[in-house]
C-alpha cells in the first residue's frame, strides 16, 4: 500500500527498474524520436553516448544554475558529461530501447537544497520518478513538466512551492503517486484530481480552501489524505465511488461540517478512517459496521451525538477507536469497555453517564436537546453541493489541541 511505506525508503534504482520493466513499450516509441541505429552512432562525435543523455546534461546544468543553497554538497559532482554518476541521478534503459541508458530517476530527498525547478525539466522526458522531498525548493511548478510522459511517482513534499493547485500534474499520463503535502499551494482542489488513475494522493498541510469536490468519479486511489487544509463543506456521498480501491482516508482538520454520510460505509476495503478535528454533527452512521477491514477509526474533536453503536465496536480488525471530545450519550454493549477486546479507545469529554472525564451537564444539555436529523440535513440545500447548511442549533466549538497526526501521512 502506497502510504504505509513511502517509496523513498526503497532504492530509487530498483524502483526505476521495476517501473521500466512493467511499462508497456506499445506506443512509447512513437513518443520518443531518438533511434540508436548504427548510422546515428557512426556519425556521433558527441562526448555523450546518446542524445538523450546530452539533453539530460543540459537540463541538469540548467537546474544547477538555479540552485542557490546546497549545504550538504549534493550537487557538487554535477560536472562533466557522465550524468549517470551525478549524486541523486539514476539511469536505466528506457522501455522503448533497451540498448541505451537515459536519466530515469532523480532522488534528492532530504538534501536541504534551496532553488527552483527550471523550464529545462522538459528535457528529462524519460523520468519515471522525481523524489525531492524535504528541501527548500520554491516557486511555481513549470508547465514544461507536462513533457514527462513516463513519470510514475512525483514527490514534492515538504518544500516551499506556491500558487494554485499545480494543474500540470493532471496532464501526466503515467502518474500513479502524487505527494505535494507540506507546501504552500492554495485555492480549490480540482475535481479532475479524483478522476485520474492515481494510487496515492497526498495534498495535506497546504493552504487549499473552498470545499471538497462534490463529485468523485471513477477514482482508483487506495490512499487519499486531505488533512490540515481549510476545505470546509460536507463529505459528499460520491465518496462511495472510491469503494473498490480506497484503504485509507484522512480528513483531519479540514473544516469538514455536516453529517458523516452513510456512503462511507460502502468503502469496504477501508483500513484507516480519520475525520478528527472537524465540525461534524449527527450520529455515527451504522453503515460503518460493515467495514470489516477497518483498523483505525478516529472521530475525535467533532460535535457528533447519539449512540456509539456496538456494530462498529465489534469490527473484527479494529485496533484503535477514538471518539473523544464529542457529545455521545451512550456506548452500546462492548463499546463501554473496548480494552477487554484488546482495542485502544478514548471516550473522554463526551456525555456518557457514569464515565469519568466527561463534559458538564450544562454543556451536554444544550446540544442534546437539539439533535441533528441527518436524513433531512442536506449540504447546500441542493443535490450535488458540498457546502454545509448549519442545523438549527450548532454547539459552541470546543477549543482544539493540535491534531493527532497519523505517522507517515501528515
Amino acid at each position: 500500500m502506497a502510504s504505509t511505506l513511502s517509496s523513498s525508503f526503497i532504492s530509487p534504482a530498483l524502483i526505476i527498474l521495476l517501473l521500466y520493466v512493467s511499462s508497456s513499450s506499445n506506443n512509447l516509441a512513437a513518443k520518443h524520436t531518438y533511434s540508436a541505429s548504427p548510422h546515428h552512432r557512426h556519425h556521433n562525435r558527441s562526448p555523450f553516448p546518446n542524445p538523450k543523455l546530452q539533453q539530460a546534461y543540459n537540463a541538469l546544468q540548467a537546474w544547477k544554475r538555479v540552485i542557490y543553497s546546497d549545504p550538504h554538497n549534493f550537487t557538487s559532482n554535477w560536472v562533466g558529461h557522465d550524468v549517470c554518476n551525478y549524486t541523486g541521478v539514476f539511469c536505466a534503459p528506457p522501455p522503448y530501447d533497451k540498448k541505451i541508458k537515459v536519466v530515469a530517476g532523480i532522488d534528492l530527498n532530504g538534501a536541504d537544497i534551496a532553488g527552483f525547478l527550471p523550464d529545462e525539466f522538459a528535457l528529462l522526458s524519460d523520468l519515471a520518478l522525481i523524489h525531492i522531498n524535504s528541501n527548500r525548493f520554491c516557486g511555481i511548478l513549470p508547465q514544461t513538466l507536462a513533457n514527462l510522459s513516463l513519470l510514475f511517482e512525483l514527490d514534492l513534499s515538504n518544500n516551499r512551492f506556491v500558487g494554485p493547485f499545480p494543474y500540470v500534474v493532471l496532464s501526466l499520463p503515467s502518474l500513479q503517486y502524487l505527494d505535494i503535502r507540506y507546501n504552500e499551494f492554495e485555492g480549490p482542489l480540482p475535481a479532475q484530481l479524483f478522476s485520474r488513475s492515481l494510487d496515492a494522493i497526498f495534498v495535506n498541510n497546504n493552504r487549499f480552501s473552498n470545499v471538497i469536490p462534490s463529485n468523485f468519479v471513477g477514482s482508483s486511489a487506495s490512499v487519499v489524505v486531505f488533512a490540515n487544509n481549510k476545505l470546509g463543506g460536507c463529505l459528499p456521498p460520491s465518496i462511495s465511488n472510491f469503494a473498490n480501491t480506497l484503504e485509507e482516508l484522512l480528513l483531519i482538520n479540514t473544516s469538514l461540517s455536516g453529517c458523516l454520510p452513510p456512503e462511507v460505509g460502502y468503502l469496504y476495503k477501508l483500513k484507516v478512517l480519520d475525520v478528527s478535528n472537524n465540525n461534524l454533527v449527527g450520529p455515527i452512521p451504522y453503515s460503518l459496521a460493515g467495514l470489516a477491514h477497518l483498523e483505525q477509526l478516529n472521530l475525535a474533536h467533532n460535535m457528533m451525538t447519539g449512540i456509539v453503536p456496538m456494530g462498529v465496536c465489534i469490527l473484527p480488525n479494529l485496533a484503535n477507536f477514538t471518539f473523544s471530545y464529542n457529545f455521545f450519550c451512550e456506548e452500546e454493549g462492548i463499546c463501554q469497555n473496548l480494552t477487554s477486546n484488546g482495542i485502544a479507545f478514548d471516550d473522554r469529554r463526551n456525555c456518557l453517564p457514569e464515565k469519568p472525564n466527561q463534559r458538564s451537564q450544562k454543556e451536554c444539555q444544550g446540544v442534546l436537546e437539539h439533535p441533528v436529523d441527518c436524513f433531512h440535513y442536506h449540504c447546500g440545500g441542493v443535490r450535488g453541493s458540498s457546502a454545509a447548511v448549519p442545523p438549527t442549533m450548532m454547539p459552541a466549538g470546543t477549543p482544539l489541541s493540535s491534531p493527532a497526526m497519523a505517522p507517515g501521512y501528515v
